[in-house]
C-alpha cells in the first residue's frame, strides 16, 4: 500500500529556524487511486497478516523468561501484573488505532502523527528517540536470537559444547567488555534483511508462518501445563503485597510493545482505515491472553520461590519430566525472537522512508524498488546498523537506556489524539483573551505529563505520599480544563472512546513508567534530543519539503496487488 509525497516542494533554505521547526503538516488525500505507479509500496497485507504482524512484534523469548523473573517477586500475582500492563497498553493502543484510521495512507506512525498535530521539530525528535530504541533493540534481539539458536543446536548430543562464545553465545570480549565479537548475529540479520528486501508479500508470508508456529507452541505449552497445575501453588497469591504486583506491571509493560508496527504498515494494508485499528487491538488482545495463560500455568506448576532465572518455563516442564515440551519452548524462543526481529527491521525501514519523503533525511532512503516495491536502501541501511552493533558492541551496556523512545512516542501519540480533535471543532472552543485555546490545551498536556513523571519519581524513591497525591490532584485539574474548556468532535473512521480522558490516563501512566527507567536513560533522552536538534538545525530544516496547512503534501494511492 503506498502513498508518497510529491517532491515538487522546494527546500526551505530561506526560512528561519523557528518558522521551519514550528510548521505542521497537513495532508491531502485524494479519493482516486493512481494505477500503474511503480514508485511506491504495494497494498498486500490483510487483517490476518496485520494481527500476526503485531503479535510477531510483541511476543518473543520474553514470554518464556520475563514471566518467571517477575513471578519471583510478585508470586502468582504476576498474572495480575500482566493484566494491568495489558489494560494500560489498551489506552495506548486505542490512541494508535484512531490515528492509524485517520492517517491510513502514509508510512510514519508516531512521527507522522506528531508532524500533523504539533510541529516538524517535535516530530523529528520523536523519530530520533524511537529510532535509537529500534536500533539498540534490533541488535540486542539479534544477539539473543544467536544465543538461543546455538542453545537449540546444542540439544543435538554431538554438537553440545562445540561452539565457541564468539560464534553466537555471548561473544568474545575485548577492551574491558565494551567490544564483544559475535559472528552469528550479523549473519541472521543479513538473512532477515534479504527476506524483507525481496518483497512485503514474501516477508509477510515468513512472518505469518513463524508467528503462527510461535502461537501454536505457546498454546501447547499452556494446555500441557494445565494438567500439571497444583492450585495450592497459587496461595498466597501476592506474597510480597500488591505493591510488588504493581511494580511487576511496570516491568512487563514492555512485553506488549509492538502494536505500533501495525500502524507503520499503513501503506501496505489492503483496507487500512478498517484493518489497522482492528489489527492493533486484535494483536494486543491475543498477546494479553497468551501472557496470562502462561503466567497461570507457570505459577501453578512450580512454587514461585523455585522458579529459575534464565529459562523458568523450560525448567518447570523439565522438572515435571516433560522434556519434549521444554524442547518446544526452546524452538518457540528462537521463532519468537526471529519474528520480533523481522518486524522490528521492517518498521525501521518504513520510518526512514517516511522521513526521507519529507526531506528530513537524505532522499536515498525514499527510493522504492520498482519491481519488489520495498524501500531497499532504507532496509539495507537498517540491517547494516543492526549488524554492526549486534556483531561488535556489548549490548548489555546499552540496555539501561532502552524504552525511552517507546514511552516518549506513546505519550506524544496520546497527546496527538487530543490536539487533532481540537482542530476539528475550532468553532466550539471557548474564547480566550490572553492565550489561544490550542496553547492552553498544550500547556495542560505538558503539566499532566510532568505530574505523571513526578508521581513516578515519588513512587520509585518512596517520597512523601502527600507529593504523590498532590501531583495526581494537579493532573486532575489539568484534565478538567481539557474536558470543559476545549471542544471535541469524533473523527472519521475509528474513534478512540473517552477523549480526552483515555489519552490523559495514557500520558500520565507512560510518564509514570518513564520515571522508573534507569538514570542513564534520562541522560540519554536529554543528550539525544540535543543532538537531534543540532541535526535538524544544520540539515533537516534546510531540506524539508515546504509544507503547511495552506500548502499540504498531496499523497496519491498506489493500487493493490490485484490491480
Amino acid at each position: 500500500m503506498g502513498f508518497h509525497g510529491s517532491t515538487s516542494s522546494a527546500p526551505t533554505s530561506g526560512r528561519s529556524f523557528w518558522s521551519s521547526a514550528l510548521r505542521r503538516k497537513a495532508i491531502d488525500f485524494p479519493t482516486e487511486s493512481v494505477a500503474g505507479d511503480s514508485t511506491g509500496l504495494i497494498r498486500r497485507l490483510g487483517l490476518f497478516e496485520l494481527i500476526l504482524l503485531g503479535i510477531g512484534a510483541s511476543i518473543g523469548a520474553g514470554i518464556f523468561v520475563v514471566t518467571g523473573t517477575v513471578a519471583r517477586d510478585a508470586g502468582p500475582g504476576v498474572t495480575i501484573s500482566f493484566a494491568l500492563a495489558g489494560a494500560a497498553c489498551v489506552f495506548n493502543a486505542l490512541c494508535y488505532a484512531e490515528l492509524s484510521s485517520r492517517f491510513p495512507a502514509v508510512v510514519g506512525g508516531a512521527y507522522l502523527y506528531t508532524y500533523a498535530a504539533f510541529n516538524e521539530l517535535t516530530a523529528f525528535l520523536v523519530f530520533v528517540q524511537l529510532m535509537l530504541d529500534y536500533h539498540i533493540g534490533a541488535a540486542s534481539i539479534a544477539r539473543s536470537l544467536a544465543s538461543y539458536f546455538i542453545s537449540l543446536l546444542e540439544l543435538i548430543p554431538f554438537l553440545k559444547g562445540s561452539f565457541p562464545s564468539w560464534i553466537g553465545q555471548g561473544g568474545a570480549e575485548f577492551f574491558g567488555g565494551i567490544v564483544s565479537i559475535n559472528i552469528l548475529a550479523p549473519i541472521l540479520l543479513a538473512i532477515l534483511t534479504v527476506v524483507l528486501c525481496y518483497g512485503v508479500k514474501e516477508s509477510s508470508a515468513v512472518n505469518t508462518f513463524m508467528t503462527a508456529t510461535k502461537v501454536v507452541i505457546v498454546i501447547v505449552v499452556i494446555v500441557a501445563g494445565a494438567f500439571e497445575v497444583d492450585v495450592s501453588n497459587w496461595s498466597p497469591f501476592a506474597p510480597n503485597g500488591y505493591g510488588a504486583v504493581v511494580t511487576g506491571a511496570t516491568v512487563v509493560f514492555f512485553s506488549y510493545v509492538g502494536f505500533d508496527a501495525v500502524a507503520n504498515s499503513a501503506e501496505e494494508s489492503k483496507r487500512p482505515q478498517r484493518d489497522l485499528p482492528l489489527g492493533i487491538l486484535g494483536s494486543l488482545l491475543v498477546c494479553a491472553i497468551l501472557y496470562i495463560g502462561v503466567c497461570l500455568v507457570l505459577t501453578g506448576m512450580v512454587p514461585y520461590k523455585f522458579l529459575g532465572e534464565d529459562a523458568p518455563l523450560a525448567e518447570a516442564f523439565t522438572a515435571k519430566g516433560m522434556k519434549f515440551v521444554a524442547i518446544l519452548i526452546s524452538i518457540g524462543a528462537v521463532v519468537g525472537l526471529a519474528t520480533t526481529l523481522l518486524v522490528g527491521l521492517y518498521v525501521q525501514s518504513r520510518l526512514y522512508l517516511g522521513l526521507a519523503r519529507d526531506g528530513l533525511l537524505p532522499s536515498i532512503f525514499s527510493k522504492v524498488h520498482p519491481v519488489r516495491h520495498t524501500p531497499i536502501h532504507s532496509q539495507v541501511w537498517v540491517g547494516i546498523v543492526a549488524g554492526v552493533m549486534g556483531g561488535l558492541v556489548n549490548i548489555e551496556h546499552l540496555s539501561h537506556i532502552l524504552s525511552v523512545g517507546t514511552l516518549t512516542g506513546y505519550s506524544v501519540v496520546s497527546a496527538c489524539v487530543v490536539t487533532l480533535r481540537w482542530k476539528d471543532k475550532v468553532s466550539n472552543q471557548v474564547s480566550r483573551r490572553f492565550i489561544s485555546a490550542w496553547f492552553e490545551g498544550t500547556i495542560c498536556l505538558v503539566v499532566i505529563a510532568f505530574c505523571g513523571f513526578l508521581s513516578g519519581l515519588s513512587y520509585r524513591f518512596s517520597w512523601s505520599l502527600f507529593l504523590i497525591l498532590l501531583t495526581i490532584v494537579i493532573a486532575v485539574i489539568g484534565a478538567f480544563s481539557l474536558v470543559f474548556r476545549q471542544g471535541y468532535t469524533d473523527p472519521p473512521g475509528f474513534s478512540c472512546p473517552g477523549v480526552p480522558i483515555i489519552p490523559i490516563i495514557s500520558i500520565f501512566f507512560n510518564m509514570f513508567l518513564f520515571a522508573q527507567l534507569h538514570v542513564e536513560a534520562w541522560y540519554r533522552f536529554v543528550i539525544v534530543s540535543l543532538i537531534a536538534v543540532g541535526i535538524y538545525a544544520f540539515y533537516g530544516r534546510y531540506h524539508a519539503n515546504s509544507v503547511s496547512s495552506e500548502h499540504p503534501i498531496a499523497y496519491h494511492g498506489i493500487p493493490s496487488e490485484a490491480a
